[in-house]
């Protein structure tokens, strides 16, 4: 089978104060998948980050290839691999094709069958194709992975459960607080996430939300969708205090919400009870700020208990997904290992034009020279099919010269451009 392999460090094993070290901003992308294909060793790529998860896929012609990743990783964000190395997972070939369908499908998410990570997935598929990084086997796994991932969502009902990362953090809150309606909820960002969050907000009788954004003029369309406040983020320590519930999910490197304006924000609270959801990779909210008193801190994997819900009925769901991956991925991988077979014909079909076109050559020389038309076409006819018959015998006797041959005709072909492939 074509190499493929997948480079990812996620939630299951690498804890977000990893996590946030190698994600990629949504601006690092683009350069990030440009410098990835710059290595001789890759042929195409695809990037692609969330607070869960930062995962590499890549089509590949090298013998090293995990090592490969794992340094471009960690020099992309200025670190040293091997910090790296304990919380990272590696698929390859069958393995790779089998992940890639489980993240598509929700199958490998904190919440199991959540259904944002699809639409995700296909973002990043679609950066690396306006970045022309994808290649002929990344093409037709990213297809494959697309065509499963909605079957999977139509048999099965591991989707139909509403729990997402942002109802998650809802239900956290009203753990904290019994009676939501009575809190006012401050949302940053302006993302899935948050616009998720602020419908689960609003179903549970919020009508006290502020969202606040880079610009308020960023933070306006969601706000008047809500019927509630938009303020811009150079405001946000101005009216943090106004806040009992804060729910955090930007794009932001470093953090927005520090441990200092908490404790300045507690204070003009009288030290009323806030609760602070950091729903971000890398974090918004200074984990410090956890030490304070009447401070809930949260990160995303600390709703983990809350995703855990109903999950029996899902396990069962994603049982009958497993056996539809795994179905359905049998198509590919067939298909990608007739991919060498696949060179081999177009090799040989050539090599075959370019013999014929020598010895069609030589014998119009001969009747432009007045030889006998008939003797001339008898010897075309002789000289093509021993030709023909010799390299076909031959491999037939010994099937490693297909290799050999393949690998020949290409080499001669970057020496002889102005032949054709017919």
């Amino acid at each position: 089978m074509s190499n493929i392999a997948i480079l990812s460090i996620n939630h299951q094993i690498a804890p977000v104060a990893i996590r946030e070290k190698v994600a990629f901003a949504h601006g690092e992308l683009a350069p990030a998948i440009s410098s990835l294909l710059s290595l001789k060793e890759i042929k195409g790529c695809v990037i692609f980050s969330t607070c869960n998860r930062s995962e590499i896929y890549v089509s590949h012609d090298s013998k090293n290839i995990h090592d490969v990743l794992i340094k471009f990783l960690a020099f992309s964000h200025g670190i040293d691999h091997h910090s790296l190395i304990e919380y990272v997972s590696y698929y390859e070939e069958n393995e790779a094709v089998q992940h890639i369908c489980n993240v598509a499908c929700g199958l490998e998410s904190l919440v199991l069958g959540e259904p944002q990570i699809f639409g995700q997935l296909k973002d990043a598929y679609q950066l690396s194709k306006n970045e022309s990084a994808l290649d002929k086997i990344l093409e037709k796994l990213f297809q494959h992975v697309f065509k499963i991932a909605k079957k999977v969502r139509t048999d099965t009902n591991i989707g139909s459960s509403p729990v997402s990362v942002a109802y998650c953090a809802v239900k956290l809150s009203e753990k904290i607080f019994t009676n939501l309606s009575s809190q006012t909820v401050l949302l940053v960002g302006a993302g899935e996430m948050i616009e998720l969050s602020a419908q689960h907000l609003s179903k549970r009788g919020v009508r006290k939300m502020i969202f606040a954004n880079r610009t308020i003029e960023n933070a306006q369309p969601i706000a008047i969708k809500h019927d509630a406040e938009a303020i811009s983020l150079k405001s946000l320590s101005e009216n943090l205090h106004r806040a009992d519930i804060v729910i955090s999910s930007t794009a932001a490197p470093i953090p927005i919400i520090g441990k200092g304006l908490i404790e300045t924000v507690l204070h003009q609270r009288k030290h009323k009870p806030m609760l602070l959801i950091d729903l971000a990779i890398p974090r918004d909210i200074e984990p410090e700020a956890n030490q304070l008193e009447d401070v809930f801190l949260y990160s995303v994997d600390d709703l983990q208990q809350i995703a855990n819900s109903n999950l029996e009925e899902r396990l069962k769901e994603k049982v009958i997904a497993k056996k539809i991956i795994n179905a359905k991925s049998v198509d590919f991988i067939e298909w990608a290992n007739n991919i060498p077979n696949e060179e081999i014909i177009k090799n040989h079909r050539r090599q075959a034009n370019l013999l014929k076109d020598e010895l069609l050559q030589t014998a119009l020389r001969k009747l432009k020279s007045g030889s006998n038309p008939d003797l001339v076409v008898e010897e075309l006819a002789d000289k093509l099919t021993n030709k023909l018959l010799h390299k076909t015998l031959e491999n037939v006797k010994n099937p490693s010269n297909l290799k050999t041959d393949s690998h020949e005709i290409v080499e001669k072909d970057k020496t002889n451009p102005s032949k054709i492939d017919n």
